[in-house]
């Protein structure tokens, strides 16, 4: 019996053993046409193995690059792309610099502060009008969701005037839906909670179907 122990080295193990037995073949093919036609046969047979590659972009170039690395790079065959290198293909990318902004106004988010900085910008009265309203909505919004209460108007535009100098003040109230503990614990209660209102309203019995109800006759 053989284990696999005992075999060699697989490259890429998704690909399987069979393919990399057919790659070390065709390192023993002293034909140059004969290893050039096999080797359009085994790159068919890696892109029938992994459908998902046709997804990825340039998806023969990538299969052409993982049968040069399959045979340790020691495969001479004639390739439609320019032939990788160990050092090429596994090359470590550079790290990408992590974006660090620290927001002045944190618990409002980072992109209210680049709507606030566009609002300002604007020449427009009107567009600026329109901005002030929108950045109002939005705060009065956020501190009715993380407050679970509705926060005054005048709050708001005093908080939006220490922010941006006095450049921006709305002047239409904008409307937010109040929150209600009451609504939320009647929504926790699931369908417990509507058979509860339904016993308050109506002593608990609902009246089957018409369909279900037995005739009465004479």
């Amino acid at each position: 019996m053989e284990y696999n122990t005992t075999r060699g080295h697989l490259e890429m193990r998704e690909y399987g053993r069979h393919v990399q037995q057919m790659v070390d073949h065709l390192l023993t093919i002293e034909d140059k046409e004969r290893r050039q036609k096999n080797a359009h046969a085994v790159i068919e047979l890696m892109g029938f193995l992994n459908p998902h590659l046709k997804n990825v972009e340039d998806y023969r170039h990538k299969l052409w690059d993982h049968l040069f690395l399959i045979s340790d790079f020691k495969l001479e065959v004639d390739s439609p792309y320019p032939i990788p290198t160990r050092e090429s293909l596994k090359a470590k990318p550079k790290p990408l610099p992590y974006p660090k902004r620290y927001p002045r106004y944190s618990h409002l988010g980072k992109h209210l502060e680049l709507v606030i900085n566009k609002a300002m910008a604007e020449q427009n009265e009107e567009k600026r009008s329109g901005f002030a309203h929108i950045i109002a909505y939005y705060m009065k919004l956020a501190y009715n969701t993380w407050h679970k209460e509705l926060i005054p108007d005048e709050s708001i535009r005093s908080e939006l005037n220490a922010i941006t100098q006095g450049q921006l003040e709305f002047t239409s109230t904008p409307f937010v839906k109040a929150y209600r503990e009451f609504d939320d614990r009647f929504a926790k209660r699931g369908k417990g909670g509507f058979q509860q209102r339904n016993n308050r309203m109506g002593g608990g019995k609902t009246r089957p179907p018409q369909k279900f109800q037995k005739k009465r006759f004479n």
